[in-house]
């Protein structure tokens, strides 16, 4: 796809968004079923089911995924989808390239062996590594605009509104 094709493609979207903002408003869920046999979550990924488990520094297996792993995945997923839409919107070639995204967990949090230590990822780093002749200042600006309109980014990056709850069925 071409900057031309992409323009066309989310113009009536963006259009549509200007006139009616409520529009642009959706909400994206999830599901997953608790397993009954294991310390497990069978989760609808819409393609396959995934089964999220007990990470092996938490006494798992290793057999399922770790949900802290999906995370970083989705991260990945959404900034390598973003850095591809900017790049063709802005018509900077790349031939190829990678996206990685590591993080830092101290395990003692979600244990509970330490009171201080935190639980969740205390440092996420996100890497692109391009096969692209662009100068540097359109590699800046691509990431600049990249982790300015990738979701997955945004969301660890300012903490949204969260709401737990549990009924019993």
């Amino acid at each position: 796809m071409d900057a031309t094709a992409l323009r066309a493609l989310q113009a009536p979207l963006k259009d549509q968004y200007r006139q009616s903002p409520d529009a642009a408003v959706i909400t994206l869920t999830a599901k997953g079923s608790l397993d009954d046999t294991a310390i497990a979550c069978k989760v609808e990924t819409g393609r396959a089911l995934a089964v999220a488990g007990l990470h092996p520094a938490t006494g798992g297996s290793g057999a399922e995924l770790c949900s802290g792993d999906m995370l970083l995945e989705a991260l990945v997923a959404c900034a390598g989808v973003t850095l591809k839409a900017v790049a063709t919107a802005l018509e900077i070639p790349l031939r190829a390239g990678t996206v990685s995204a590591e993080g830092d967990l101290d395990f003692r949090g979600t244990l509970g062996v330490d009171k201080e230590a935190p639980v969740g990822f205390r440092a996420i780093r996100l890497t692109f590594a391009l096969d692209t002749d662009a100068p540097q200042e359109k590699l800046d600006q691509l990431l600049k605009l990249t982790e300015r309109y990738c979701v997955v980014f945004q969301t660890l990056n300012h903490r949204p509104e969260l709401a737990v709850t549990a009924t019993k069925r």
